[in-house]
C-alpha cells in the first residue's frame, strides 16, 4: 500500500507563490507518474500537472509557464511550485500517484491523497 500526504496549502494573496509537497511512504515495487489535481468549489477535479518516473512534466494551460513539478525519487517526494498564483487558482489539491505494487502487476494502482487547501486573495 501507498500512502500519500500534501502539505503546504495556505491562503495568499494573487501575485505570491506557494510550494506544495507531496510525501510518499508504504511499500511497491516501482512508482510511476505522479501529479497534483485540484478541485475547485462546485468543479470537476483537473489535472493541474503530472511527472514522469522519467521526469517529463506535462501541465494544464492555465497554469503553464507559472507551476512547476519535480520529483526527488530519493525522498519520495513531489513538489509543486507555484508561482504568480490567480484566484482562479483557489481549491483543494490533491496529490496522485500510480505504483506497482509487485513485480507481476500489469498495471499500476491509482493513489490520493487528503488534499490541502490553496485559497488565492485577489
Amino acid at each position: 500500500q501507498v500512502q500519500l500526504v500534501e502539505s503546504g496549502g495556505a491562503s495568499v494573496q494573487a501575485g505570491d507563490s506557494l510550494r506544495l509537497a507531496c510525501s510518499v511512504s508504504g511499500t511497491f515495487h516501482q512508482m510511476g507518474t505522479m501529479g497534483w489535481y485540484r478541485q475547485a468549489p462546485g468543479k470537476q477535479r483537473e489535472l493541474v500537472a503530472s511527472i514522469t518516473n522519467r521526469g517529463f512534466a506535462r501541465y494544464a494551460d492555465s497554469v503553464m509557464g507559472r507551476f512547476a513539478i519535480s520529483r526527488d525519487s530519493a525522498k519520495g517526494t513531489v513538489y509543486l511550485q507555484m508561482n504568480t498564483l490567480k484566484s482562479e487558482d483557489t481549491g483543494v489539491y490533491y496529490c496522485n500517484a500510480n505504483a506497482w505494487q509487485n513485480l507481476l502487476d500489469t498495471q499500476p494502482t491509482d493513489y490520493w491523497g487528503q488534499g490541502t487547501q490553496v485559497t488565492v486573495s485577489s
